[in-house]
């Protein structure tokens, strides 16, 4: 590929994925935001959140990753020039999004009750079923307001994305700081508020893009607010068949880290923190190639639905190009500021060279999560989801975890290595995941050849 090709295909990629990237620091933040205040209550106010998130985290990630479907739909409609139909695919995105909020919410509202199975202090186990009961209010306006973001980000438009992430930010302070101290004669909720105010910021969230959909000269075009179609299950099925592999491969990704962080913990709490401070140095710089993901699986889509193959692939490669590039120099960064990087999280001394340890498995960890999920997003593109949850599920869970709890808790190979030996799992099974979905999209650029060779559409329809 020449110079004069990937630097424009580069810089159309950032233009797309900047605002994503603002919209998705944001949101890190909103969750940094919920710890922190809440830990000014107490220690227990602080864990409750902390519980509270690993519980639904992985339940409205389900829900989203369904709705996450849609952006290639679109992106795909709108290159083919078939806006017509755009208003219909976002009206199914609506109705699917209801059915999947019903089991979603009752997973959410009884998913407290595992806490009675656990050895968990009771007011912990009060102040985090308070949390969840106080978040599920706001689950459906969060899911409503996916659906319209992947319509925006489908139709390559994703400043609002990043406006409405500030909105959610701006809310989110003053509501923790006045329900968790019980300010203007409302109820102190301590840590509980967290929960009840992230839902008010979901509401604000949805409404603010419902104003911007209905007055955007380029949203309101489509006039998605104008009608409303009637449910239709085939149409609804086929968005399901396509965004439920892409739910079940964030939900296995996620589960993940919830198992190692529960295996790890009869090993002690300074073993989780050092655990823990790499897991959440790698969440922030997985910011980076996931917005980069989301923005290629807009470009792709958007390429085939106007025929251009060619392009498609050209897109794909730049994407997963300059996503390892970037990678391979966080990655260096990472390991030459280990140490300070641990000092920002703890002054203790075991902990702090445990997580620089760790640190430096993490910034090779980094460059293979970025080709992975950078891949799997050019494929999503192409609408070719299932394949990249089997792979998923096989990578992350048949190969990482299982060769993560050998090295890590057992002396079959080598002495225990305790967490650094779950972090060579993890190392493992995303280097499989990579390189297993690079081979799946190489495969799709051969059958996208032969049907263009073959003058076949290269998109179907809803």
């Amino acid at each position: 590929m020449s110079l004069s090709s990937f630097l424009p295909e580069t810089r159309h990629l950032l233009r797309l994925c900047g605002p994503i990237l603002v919209a998705q620091v944001a949101q890190t933040t909103m969750s940094f935001v919920d710890t922190v205040m809440a830990g000014q209550i107490s220690a227990t106010d602080m864990a409750a959140v902390a519980v509270a998130t690993s519980f639904w985290l992985p339940i409205i990630l389900l829900v989203q990753g369904v709705v996450m479907a849609l952006t290639p739909i679109i992106s795909q409609l709108n290159g083919a020039r078939r806006q017509n139909e755009v208003a219909g695919a976002v009206h199914q995105g609506f109705w699917l999004t209801l059915m999947v909020m019903i089991p979603a919410s009752l997973a959410l509202y009884f998913s407290p009750m595992i806490l009675h199975w656990m050895d968990i202090e009771p007011l912990l186990a009060e102040k985090t079923t308070g949390y969840l009961h106080g978040i599920l209010w706001g689950m459906p306006a969060y899911a409503l307001y996916q659906v319209l973001r992947n319509f925006s980000e489908g139709l390559s438009h994703t400043k609002p994305t990043m406006m409405i992430g500030f909105i959610g930010l701006g809310i989110n302070v003053p509501a923790n700081y006045v329900l968790i101290h019980g300010k203007f004669g409302l109820p102190q909720l301590g840590g509980v508020g967290c929960g009840y105010a992230s839902a008010l910021v979901f509401w604000a969230m949805l409404i603010a893009m419902i104003i911007y959909t209905h007055r955007s000269a380029l949203l309101s075009r489509f006039a998605v607010f104008a009608t409303l179609t009637a449910p239709d299950m085939a149409r609804i099925g086929r968005i399901f068949r396509l965004g439920f592999p892409i739910a079940m491969a964030i939900f296995c990704e996620v589960t993940l880290f919830t198992v190692v962080a529960l295996l790890l913990a009869p090993l002690g709490a300074d073993v989780v923190a050092g655990h823990q401070i790499a897991i959440n140095f790698s969440s922030i710089i997985f910011m980076l190639p996931l917005s980069l993901g989301m923005a290629l699986t807009i470009r792709v889509g958007h390429s085939l639905g106007e025929g251009r193959a060619e392009q498609a692939k050209v897109a794909s490669i730049v994407g997963i190009g300059f996503g390892t590039l970037t990678a391979v120099l966080t990655a260096v960064g990472t390991a030459l500021a280990r140490d300070w990087i641990s000092g920002i999280y703890t002054d203790d001394t075991f902990v702090l060279e445990l997580a620089a340890s760790l640190l430096l498995l993490a910034s090779l960890y980094q460059i293979s999560d970025s080709v992975q999920v950078i891949t799997a997003a050019a494929l999503r593109g192409y609408k070719d989801t299932q394949v990249i949850f089997y792979i998923t599920l096989f990578a992350y869970w048949c190969c990482g975890l299982p060769i993560g709890m050998v090295l890590g808790l057992t002396d079959w190979l080598v002495p225990a290595m305790g967490p650094h030996g779950f972090w060579i799992g993890f190392l493992v099974g995303l280097t499989i995941a990579a390189f297993l979905l690079i081979r799946r999209l190489y495969r799709i650029y051969e059958q996208v050849h032969h049907r263009d060779c073959a003058g076949l559409p290269l998109v179907d329809g809803l």
